[in-house]
């Protein structure tokens, strides 16, 4: 089939935070800064990208752009012919800085497409889920930033899987970007192959506790977001990201490596102790820090699809 010119898809998709301390690979959290991206069938063919804000001047603007790629890898997988496409992306979510950037490119493609799709084939929950993780790897980011709030994904023979999880009302997530970026591949690669048996109790326990902390009782933050499985071995590569978590955590504050980090995310029990956070975090760092105070997003990506009519 082929797609009407001026078929357009409109696409907002959230930042997301993976991992959340003892929750390795598994946990994320969808925060409220997003990428935005509109998607226009031309009559011609090819594909062509304008990048406004964050990436503008870096990121790829030809076939070769995640979020093209995120396209195409939909468009072949239901076997239908990718038409030419005119891409604008207004990106507000940071580069490099554990924050999901990558994750949001390949979720705003795939949703791009169910969009422009819409009426031919029907996408579902479980296809977004599975053809985003194939694309990342993992499905830690691109859960939460389908679906929302606070996901725990898993893995299974037949594909990834998802369950959302409302956040309790009183969290109030602060995330400290510094200005320095982290590779995801870096920060991998300092794991280790096999960590002690211990350890991987306390995260299990840590980790079902972190659940019970975010959707009942937030008190429990600061216990529950302890972690001996990631942190530690990635903090030679982010010394003043490991001080400023140290320096959070002695004072009381559930901070966490955010994603691949080097952005701290801090997991408040309630909007007072974030402005003491942020106050603390003000008073011992240098200004390449930025500090956001965030709300949970609870709606996950959305895509609305429209037919723009040429001119004359």
């Amino acid at each position: 089939m082929t797609l009407p010119s001026g078929r357009t898809a409109t696409v907002r998709v959230p930042a997301t935070s993976a991992n959340l301390g003892p929750g390795f690979d598994t946990l994320g959290l969808a925060l409220a800064i997003y990428d935005h991206l509109t998607v226009t069938v031309t009559g011609g063919s090819g594909v062509f990208v304008d990048v406004i804000g964050v990436g503008h001047g870096e990121v790829a603007t030809d076939e070769s752009n995640l979020v093209v790629r995120s396209i195409k890898h939909t468009f072949d997988h239901f076997g239908v012919e990718m038409p030419g496409l005119h891409l604008e992306a207004h990106n507000s979510i940071p580069h490099g800085r554990g924050l999901g950037s990558s994750g949001a490119a390949i979720v705003s493609g795939i949703m791009a497409a169910k969009g422009l799709l819409d009426g031919v084939v029907e996408v579902t929950s479980d296809d977004l889920l599975t053809l985003a993780t194939e694309m990342e790897g993992h499905p830690d980011n691109v859960a939460p930033a389908l679906f929302g709030g606070l996901t725990i994904a898993w893995t299974t023979p037949d594909g990834p899987r998802a369950k959302k999880l409302i956040v309790h009302r009183g969290v109030s997530p602060l995330v400290c970007v510094p200005a320095t970026t982290m590779s995801t591949g870096l920060a991998r690669s300092l794991q280790p192959e096999s960590v002690p048996h211990a350890d991987a109790v306390f995260n299990l326990s840590r980790s079902a506790l972190l659940i019970a902390a975010l959707i009942q009782s937030p008190e429990l933050l600061l216990e529950a977001t302890e972690d001996k499985l990631h942190q530690d071995y990635r903090a030679s590569a982010m010394p003043e990201t490991n001080s400023l978590i140290q320096m959070l955590r002695t004072n009381g504050h559930a901070a966490v490596v955010s994603g691949a980090g080097p952005s701290i995310l801090v997991l408040a029990s309630d909007p007072s102790q974030r402005l003491l956070a942020a106050d603390l975090i003000a008073k011992n760092t240098k200004n390449h820090w930025e500090s956001l105070m965030l709300a949970v997003d609870f709606k996950g990506a959305t895509v609305n699809t429209h037919q723009v009519e040429a001119t004359a």
